[in-house]
């Protein structure tokens, strides 16, 4: 079984894949009568031209440090993007490019931080490391299939830091 261990998530490490989005660094605006500070367009957000944003609500169950990935995912169709809506670290799984995924990463994104997968980004299923696992969701509505599945044939342990 190949073992690998999740780093932290920063969005150097994370640009091949997709876009973290979080409140480094200043707000772009201040904002609501100067009590809000605005972190402009985080995302690089792609549906398709046949495709459009919906906001879903994922409800995950918690998994457990060594996680064992069997399947990894992708959308060839528009990116997806992931809100968690609690402060809690939680397991982002991605895999390089190719017809096939390549070497697979894992990141721990730290409480605040949210991600967006490139359109076709090969990637995890939604992955909290403690309840809740719950978790806003942009992505693609379409009328063409957006899911492409594909099972290892190793499974790769993942570690923690």
């Amino acid at each position: 079984m190949a073992q690998i261990q999740a780093l932290p998530l920063t969005a150097r490490a994370f640009a091949s894949f997709g876009d973290v989005l979080d409140c480094a660094g200043d707000p772009d605006k201040i904002i609501n009568l100067g009590l809000c500070g605005r972190f402009h367009d985080r995302a690089k957000l792609d549906f398709g031209p046949e495709g459009r944003a919906g906001v879903s609500l994922f409800n995950a169950e918690p998994r457990a440090l060594p996680y064992q990935l069997e399947m990894v995912e992708r959308h060839p169709e528009g990116c997806q993007t992931f809100v968690p809506m609690h402060q809690n670290p939680w397991l982002v799984i991605v895999a390089e490019p190719g017809d096939i995924p390549g070497p697979i990463h894992a990141f721990i994104a730290a409480p605040g931080q949210a991600i967006n997968f490139h359109r076709g980004t090969w990637h995890g299923v939604l992955t909290p490391l403690q309840a809740p696992g719950l978790f806003a969701v942009v992505d693609r509505i379409g009328e063409t299939p957006n899911l492409q599945e594909f099972w290892l044939k190793e499974t790769v342990s993942i570690t923690g830091p």
